[in-house]
């Protein structure tokens, strides 16, 4: 067995409030490691807020969110982690909706938003651009440059090549176009998929993200994890949370909806990805797309998401059964495996 720990949340961020989206955030990180989680997801736009609406176009607001990623960056107690955050980035004087993963002080990689929601109550276009270029190089900030002790990192459509699993990301809108990308990610091996975003509660939009969610799981196999944000954010929409997490085509956890009790939710769940190998190996026609799939672009890092045959809690800890879907989730199902282990 391959067993990991991995973590998404939801969170209650407000637009602008950059020292109060920065303490959710690294609340719901040190909560992940709490939980023994090494991936951790977090919703899209957490550090500005998804509902920034122009202020979009105001630099301060880039810079700020860099302000509080190099905060969560200088944080020993975020190490030991991938970081999956959301945040805009102005690349080349363009702004870009992105998630940026680090690690132990260091950005790995920034992905940039590659489909743009531009219908109902969404106009993203009117404050970002999508990215259809290849893997280009970022300056990073003079303040973030020193604290990583990097000049320039990846920034584009890519994957994290770690030494036991892959990882990828999904931005919202991508899960529901037709070209979605989790349909080449999955053909190209890549393990766990992060779908950080901002959706706002809509008559019977959660049953759409379910399934949407589900099939994505299950016709290419693997690992789907979906963050949402809770609440609102100053605008005139409520997010209604409900983060999950699929193996497969089938739930193991699912969040609360409609919850106000808490502005941090984490939801974390043990998976076995050779489950996603054996899952993926017995579908040959997807074996056969496999080996004729254009290759995503990946980054290398050199880090474990993974129990070591060592680790003596491995014996006593088991992959998280399936949970039917539902609209009002218990809590107790957003406990997580490993705390009722220790």
């Amino acid at each position: 067995m391959r067993l990991c720990a991995l973590s998404t949340c939801s969170l209650n961020q407000w637009a602008l409030d950059f020292a109060g989206n920065l303490e959710r955030t690294r609340r719901s990180i040190y909560k992940a490691k709490a939980d023994g989680a090494r991936y951790r997801l977090g919703p899209e736009l957490e550090l500005t807020g998804y509902g920034c609406e122009d202020h979009f176009h105001e630099p301060e607001t880039e810079r700020y969110a860099w302000e509080a990623l190099d905060e969560l960056l200088r944080d020993e107690g975020c190490g030991s982690i991938v970081i999956d955050v959301g945040m805009p980035v102005w690349h080349r004087d363009v702004c870009y909706n992105c998630r940026v993963f680090c690690l132990d002080g260091k950005i790995l990689l920034i992905r940039p938003k590659i489909s743009l929601a531009d219908d109902g109550n969404y106009r993203e276009p009117r404050w970002f651009r999508a990215w259809h270029r290849d893997v280009e190089q970022y300056r990073l900030p003079p303040s973030v440059a020193e604290t990583t002790g990097q000049q320039h990192v990846p920034f584009g459509e890519a994957v994290l090549e770690l030494a036991d699993a892959c990882i990828g990301a999904e931005a919202c809108e991508e899960l529901f176009t037709l070209d979605a990308p989790h349909v080449r990610y999955a053909l190209d091996g890549v393990d766990i998929l992060g779908n950080g975003s901002g959706s706002h509660t809509q008559l019977r939009k959660l049953d759409l993200r379910i399934d949407l969610i589900r099939s994505a799981a299950k016709r290419g196999g693997g690992v789907y994890l979906y963050a949402n944000q809770i609440g609102c954010d100053g605008g005139r929409l409520y997010y209604d949370g409900c983060s999950m997490i699929a193996v497969n085509g089938e739930l193991v956890s699912q969040g609360r909806q409609f919850f106000l009790d808490d502005e941090v939710e984490v939801l974390t769940s043990i998976v076995d990805l050779d489950d996603v190998r054996s899952f993926r190996n017995a579908i040959a026609s997807r074996s056969v797309q496999a080996a004729e799939a254009k290759p995503v672009h990946r980054i290398f890092v050199n880090f474990k998401v993974c129990f070591s045959d060592s680790d003596e809690r491995i014996h006593r800890l088991a992959p998280n059964s399936r949970v039917d879907p539902r609209l009002e989730p218990n809590f107790a199902h957003t406990q997580s495996p490993l705390l009722r282990v220790l």
